[in-house]
């Protein structure tokens, strides 16, 4: 008996694509709400406030917070173009309504004053210094404790580094002194052999490496935890093959690790370029009578001192405003080179 040749309909129909026209009017999606969209077509803005509105909510406090903190004190600026009298009322704001306009004055006052330029030049001074010698350190630290194959020795090695991230500066200070003040360790430890006694926390000449160093025993262990970071989330693969085509640990450290970190590295570098106008405040400031402002005034100080101490407060406005735009304009620069080299830097182009 032959076996029918008519087409089953059914299972045909399920396999064929759906041909039913579509009216030009324009069709809804599956949930008849609203029209189809192209797949690389955007959604509108009121579709993201509502798939995003939970997120939104729960940034609103962080949000009061920066606006409130951050973007309401730069209206402050204004007393740079004044000569501002905060006794002129007790409310901050009638004083700076009922200031005397001085326009640009404080702002010429400030080029002209040679104590300006030495506490710019210090400022540079140290943050090539930290540059140079403290951005590098969490970068080789890192690299050195991803390579301990113990999982107890990495984690107290990173403990005990970044322990000092947690004291304040006085404590540093006071540690410091200790050991390379006059009456210090190390200076104990020369006159019991007959040699002449040491000061280093006194040494205007030595002050930028005590700053350097004390910067470095204290904050190294924070950068070390970016890197590792950055590490944790090479593949392992990279790793395995490269050792399976001959490369040693240094070049796998050249070829995998460090371009793994390269991302990183960009961005903290531009990050610290755009703070390199601010190289440690209260660090100096604790320092600033033992070795003279010569030697330990920069730009922070310097705006606290003729702010604070001195009541001139449109003069030290004027030179934090002058400190803020090159700052900005330090990240810009900073940034568009990282661009430049590949890098997203703080932001994507």
């Amino acid at each position: 008996m032959s076996h029918s040749t008519v087409p089953r309909r059914g299972a045909e129909a399920a396999d064929e694509p759906d041909r039913t026209p579509v009216a030009s009017g324009g069709a809804t999606g599956p949930a008849g709400g609203e029209p189809d969209r192209p797949p690389s077509a955007k959604p509108s803005l009121r579709l993201r406030f509502r798939r995003d509105r939970v997120l939104l909510l729960m940034t609103l406090p962080a949000v009061a917070l920066v606006l409130l903190f951050s973007y309401v004190p730069i209206l402050g600026n204004i007393v740079a173009f004044q000569d501002y009298d905060p006794y002129i009322s007790d409310n901050g704001i009638v004083s700076m309504l009922h200031s005397p306009w001085v326009g640009l004055e404080n702002f010429q006052r400030i080029f002209e004053d040679s104590a300006f330029w030495d506490a710019v030049t210090n400022t540079l001074v140290l943050f090539f210094l930290q540059l140079v010698l403290y951005f590098p350190i969490p970068i080789l630290l890192a690299l050195l404790i991803n390579s301990v194959v113990r999982p107890r020795v990495r984690a107290v090695s990173q403990a005990i580094l970044y322990l000092p991230h947690f004291f304040s500066w006085v404590l540093v200070i006071a540690v410091f002194q200790q050991l390379f003040g006059g009456a210090g360790i190390l200076s104990q430890l020369l006159r019991q052999h007959g040699y002449d006694g040491l000061d280093i926390m006194t040494d205007p000449e030595t002050f930028k490496y005590l700053i350097t160093a004390q910067s470095v025993w204290k904050d190294a262990g924070w950068g070390i935890i970016v890197f590792l970071a950055a590490l944790s989330s090479v593949p392992t693969d990279l790793y395995e093959a490269a050792a399976m085509d001959g490369a040693g640990r240094w070049r796998r450290m050249w070829h995998v690790t460090l371009p793994a970190l390269r991302p990183v590295i960009a961005l903290l570098l531009v990050l610290r370029v755009g703070d390199a106008l601010t190289v440690g405040f209260e660090q100096i400031l604790l320092q600033r009578d033992s070795v003279g402002p010569g030697a330990s005034e920069v730009l922070d100080t310097f705006v606290w001192w003729n702010g604070v101490r001195n009541q001139d407060f449109g003069y030290a406005a004027a030179a934090g405003l002058v400190k803020g735009v090159v700052s900005l304009g330090l990240v810009l620069a900073a940034n568009k080179v990282a661009h430049l080299m590949g890098e997203q830097g703080v932001y994507k182009k």
